[in-house]
């Protein structure tokens, strides 16, 4: 990992102890754009990266940083009118003054949730009357609170769906059906395998709201928003529901045809460094790349019947494993 490309949400964790409720981060496993235009889309918690809030007696430059990030975001809340949530902007005014920062190992800009734990901690902690984990979580509350997480978000990316601090604040893998219809869900017990689920670093960084624009553009097209419900969506439904079934042939024959799709309708989000990697897996079968997030950087999620061949095969590259089956 080139340490000048990977910037951390506020402070490098482990430099201090953490203290308060620790927000994970998240994956998107599917349904990346999708979940904009209403269809479906499946998350998970990723807890190999995770985020507090943090008061310390002495502020370095990034925690000063991320102190002055809190204000702003302190500043944004303030001036919501809304009737969904009340925020004790007083206790966070007053924490703020204080020196609170978020104190995150997350990186930014890299498609797993930054912005989303921060949001979720905030909530956490100021939001009165809050929708508490620990009560019984109808849809009409799962939907209120991805509401609430959406107007929060909007403040880092100009557009949020909601799903990511929704994600990290229950630490649950989120099913979601349509913009209107989400639900908790298990991923089934899978006997480790072969095959897996992984991260590829593109030691790029990545930002969110350029290429929802570029997205958004597309879909003013007639002939890409054809592809988009055919082809794009349909494949991505189907991965959801291999996956959760746990039918590994036929996510993998599924996943093939999503890769070679975004391949050929999502360029602009794929680092052109990155374009040959991706074919060469569809072409091998050995592994098939997807976005991870909105694209553009960051990590690229991947795919492997073998994982242990492909650690080799992509040698020169940083993976993560995310989840054997």
């Amino acid at each position: 990992m080139c340490a000048k490309k990977r910037i951390f949400a506020t402070a490098i964790v482990n430099k201090y102890p953490m203290k308060g409720p620790l927000f994970y981060a998240k994956i998107l496993l599917f349904g990346e754009y999708g979940i904009i235009k209403d269809s479906k889309g499946l998350a998970i918690p990723y807890n190999h990266y995770q985020g507090a809030l943090k008061i310390s007696d002495s502020q370095t430059e990034i925690t000063e940083k991320s102190n002055q990030n809190l204000l702003k975001l302190y500043r944004y809340l303030s001036e919501l009118d809304t009737d969904l949530v009340r925020f004790n902007l007083k206790g966070f005014k007053v924490d703020i003054d204080n020196g609170m920062y978020f104190d995150s190992s997350i990186p930014q800009g890299y498609g797993v949730g930054s912005s989303g734990a921060l949001v979720a901690s905030i909530y956490d902690k100021y939001a009165i009357d809050k929708i508490t984990v620990l009560e019984n979580l109808t849809k009409d509350k799962l939907l209120k609170l991805k509401q609430i997480f959406s107007l929060m978000e909007s403040f880092f990316h100009g557009k949020s769906s909601g799903l990511d601090p929704l994600n990290s604040y229950l630490s649950l893998p989120i099913l979601i059906n349509s913009n209107k219809n989400i639900e908790p869900t298990g991923i089934p017990y899978q006997k480790e395998g072969k095959a897996a689920v992984f991260l590829l670093d593109s030691k790029i960084i990545g930002e969110t709201e350029p290429m929802v624009n570029i997205f958004m553009n597309k879909m003013k097209n007639e002939g890409f928003r054809k592809m988009f419900s055919e082809e794009f969506a349909t494949h991505t439904d189907a991965c959801i529901d291999d996956f959760l079934q746990g039918d590994v042939k036929s996510l993998f024959s599924n996943m093939k045809s999503l890769s070679k799709v975004v391949l050929e309708n999502f360029k602009p989000m794929i680092p052109s460094a990155f374009h040959k990697l991706w074919k060469q897996g569809i072409d091998s079968n050995d592994y098939y790349l997807k976005l991870c997030g909105s694209g553009g950087g960051g990590y690229i999620l991947g795919f492997a019947k073998d994982f242990e061949k492909v650690k080799k095969q992509l040698s020169d590259y940083n993976l993560e494993l995310v989840y054997r089956f």
